[in-house]
C-alpha cells in the first residue's frame, strides 16, 4: 500500500456539485511546502464501496480523483480521496 498521506487540495465546486481538483499543497520530506497544479484528472467516485489498486479503502461516500501533476519536469500519478464527513483530503502516489 502507498503512503496515505494528508493534504490539501484547490478545488472548482460547480453549480451542480461537481468537484474538479485543480491544485494540491502538500509538505515534502524535508518539511518545505510544495504546491502542484493538476494536469489531468480521472473522477473515479460513485462506483461503490471497494479497495482501491493502491491498498486504500474508499466508501460509497468516498470522492476519489486520479490526477497527473508535474513533479521536475516528470508527470506523476498520485490519487486523491475526499471523506465528505471528515472534509479531509489525503493523497496517494
Amino acid at each position: 500500500m502507498d503512503k496515505l498521506r494528508d493534504v490539501e487540495v484547490i478545488c472548482h465546486y460547480s453549480t451542480e456539485g461537481k468537484i474538479t481538483p485543480l491544485r494540491v499543497k502538500l509538505v515534502d520530506e524535508d518539511g518545505q511546502r510544495q504546491a502542484f497544479v493538476i494536469k489531468e484528472y480521472r473522477d473515479l467516485s460513485g462506483q461503490g464501496a471497494r479497495t482501491m489498486p493502491d491498498g486504500v479503502y474508499v466508501a460509497d461516500n468516498t470522492f476519489v480523483y486520479e490526477c497527473k501533476i508535474s513533479v521536475f519536469n516528470r508527470m506523476r500519478m498520485i490519487r486523491l480521496y475526499y471523506n465528505p464527513r471528515s472534509m479531509v483530503w489525503k493523497m496517494t502516489g
